[in-house]
């Protein structure tokens, strides 16, 4: 047996064995870093920090305050809050009471989050603020299990007439209480831990979902306990590391990345502020850090629109420097993969040197200038823009996984990453590609079953552990895997032709600056079209450039002048495609796609159907009169 099999097959039970370790090991040890803004309002924040002690002490007295409300093992404690230090040492002492955490996005409306609250039967909500409260106390007529509400920030969000006794407590209450309890019994938590095994519900996370509603993913503590022994036996993370983690922790994404931290004790910078990455990025200095392709893709358009603004000579500038970077990121990945060294001739190394110079140096700068890697996750990276990043110095490494596999399946392997691809599976982890290309996985990351919903689970989860993905995909012959799009999103047009709209998608961003987001029509029709939404900032600077100055985004959007800059980007698209790929028409929104009017998930995933529905008008405008096969 390897060492890599036998660090994971003797993993302990959970999370919380794995923090009460950890604590052991290194008390003194720097855990988190956090934001605490400065007292007068202006200026920057003072970062504050939690040693493994610290976050001990807290951790502990959160899962004794808990016990002491009842909280049985395996019973739901939803948590409605941003990512925050506070975030993840409730979850931490969630899992240490031996019950289940139910995440819910801060940003959902007050009926989701009922219905989640309901659906999950969950005990206690630990709420962020008055806001989070609020949406409780105006369901509360449908929550009778929801036995109390403890809030994180109490500004605001004391109890009111109507509420039951003790309905609302704040998040020091509890804590308070809790340290009593350990006080007079020290061993209460430790004993929860020790109780828990392997199958015991740990996470309950509820898919935002492109289609219907959302479903409950039961994920045991297991699946975090693997997860955190699998992500280490990558080696893509050391103790050395500083992790800068602003991604949503409700999302499964930004919640495996706190487990494999706490294998390994390496330092996590905590602020889920998007706002605030830029400021944070010089300030943090991070080694590592995970995002989504949009940050990537708003970072590349924001380098674009800066060296436009710069005059012509700069923006040529750019250009040549982007065209550099992709053929050394090319070449010196082709090469690494047939020899082992990522070795470019001698010619391309010199111009290499002198874009750096020009350009790449100010990119890492602003990225803080230690960052090793970037792990990229969620929706499929354009390759082009991951071939910039790479010649750039940035090393976007991109995985995959889903809710129903806690995240992490796959990710590329360090130095010999391929751009374009999501790497190897986590060891541990099986694959297979089905005869219609779905991608079927097996492993110890995957979920028990949707809440409540026996003939969903059986619908993807097969009886010998096989599990159905819903997206297509090409395994090399070495292992790494292509994903190709999603099995229910793939195009079929009238005339025949199987079209991947993801793909197509994402080699526009590549091509266009100005874009941020776009979807690609064409199902059942003899032709494709594509609704795009610009990005707002890079096109109002683009507006002032071009007699367009201090006019609305709607307004510009609607101009004659930008429908040709667009125009001009689509043919360029249109190049590189097959006939039937192309895109015919295609119309500018009059605003960008956002979470609040439900068109892009909270991990910023297009809700194609949703898209679909809203303009409708503009889709059916575009094949009027068009004679359809």
């Amino acid at each position: 047996m390897s060492d890599t099999q036998t660090l994971i097959e003797n993993r302990p039970p959970s999370v919380a064995n794995l923090f009460i370790d950890r604590v052991a090991a290194t008390p003194d040890g720097e855990a988190y870093r956090y934001p605490v803004p400065a007292a007068t309002g202006e200026g920057p924040d003072e970062w504050k920090s939690l040693s493994w002690a610290q976050a001990a002490e807290r951790v502990y007295s959160i899962a004794a305050g808990l016990i002491g409300l009842g909280v049985q093992p395996e019973e739901r404690i939803a948590l409605a809050a941003g990512t925050r230090v506070e975030w993840i040492l409730v979850d931490l002492g969630v899992m240490c009471a031996g019950a289940a955490t139910t995440t819910i996005y801060p940003s959902t409306n007050a009926a989701e989050s009922a219905f989640i609250l309901s659906d999950s039967e969950s005990r206690v909500l630990i709420a962020e603020d008055a806001g989070q409260l609020a949406k409780a106390r105006e369901r509360r007529a449908e929550l009778p299990n929801l036995a109390h509400v403890v809030v994180i920030d109490p500004e605001g969000a004391g109890p009111v007439e109507g509420d039951p006794e003790g309905w609302v407590l704040t998040l020091a209450d509890l804590e308070a209480r809790g340290a009593e309890r350990l006080a007079k019994n020290p061993d209460v938590v430790k004993e929860r831990v020790a109780a828990i095994t392997p199958d015991q519900l740990a996470t309950l996370i509820y898919t935002s979902g492109t289609t219907g509603r959302p479903k409950g993913v039961r994920l045991p503590h297991d699946n975090w306990s693997y997860m955190a022994k699998a992500t280490v036996a990558t080696g893509l993370i050391t103790k050395d590391d500083v992790q800068y983690l602003w991604l949503p922790l409700a999302h499964v994404f930004g919640k495996v990345l706190t487990s494999g931290q706490i294998e390994v004790g390496h330092v996590t910078a905590v602020d889920g502020r998007v706002d605030k990455i830029i400021e944070n990025l010089p300030v943090v200095q991070p080694t590592y850090m995970a995002a989504v392709p949009r940050i990537f893709e708003k970072v590349y358009n924001g380098v674009a629109a800066k060296a436009r603004a710069g005059g012509g000579a700069k923006y040529k500038i750019f250009q040549w420097a982007a065209g550099v970077a992709r053929e050394y990121a090319t070449v010196s990945q082709d090469n690494f993969r047939r020899t082992g060294t990522a070795s470019v001739p001698f010619a391309l190394g010199a111009k290499h040197k002198v874009a750096d110079a020009l350009v790449f140096a100010k990119i890492r700068e602003a990225f803080g200038g230690r960052l090793r890697a970037c792990v990229s996750g969620s929706a499929a990276l354009a390759p082009d823009i991951g071939y910039f990043f790479a010649g750039a110095g940035i090393h976007i490494l991109e995985g995959y996984g889903l809710t129903e596999t806690s995240a992490a399946s796959f990710v590329n392997p360090g130095e010999a990453y391929r751009t374009g691809t999501v790497g190897k599976p986590l060891p541990g982890t099986e694959v297979r590609i089905a005869d219609d290309g779905e991608i079927l996985l097996r492993g110890p990351g995957l979920m028990q079953g949707y809440q409540g919903l026996p003939e969903k689970t059986a619908e993807v989860l097969e009886t010998d552990g096989w599990f159905h993905t819903g997206d297509i995909g090409e395994l090399s012959v070495d292992g790494y895997l292509r994903i190709t799009d999603r099995k229910k999103d793939l195009i079929k047009t009238s005339g025949g032709k199987y079209i991947a709209p993801a793909e197509v998608e994402g080699q526009f961003k590549a091509v266009c600056p100005f874009v941020s987001n776009i979807l690609v029509h064409g199902a059942d029709r003899n032709f494709c079209t594509a609704l795009i939404a610009l990005d707002e900032p890079t096109i109002l600077g683009w507006a002032a450039e071009n007699g367009l100055g201090g006019k609305p985004y709607a307004e510009v959007v609607a101009s004659p002048q930008a429908v040709a800059l667009i125009e001009g980007y689509v043919k360029r698209l249109n190049e590189g495609l097959q006939r039937w790929q192309t895109i015919k028409k295609f119309r500018l929104l009059p605003r960008d796609l956002d979470i609040e009017h439900g068109e892009l998930t909270p991990s910023l995933k297009l809700k194609r159907p949703v898209v679909e529905r809203e303009y409708k008008g503009l889709i059916d405008d575009m094949y009027a009169g068009a004679r359809e096969a």
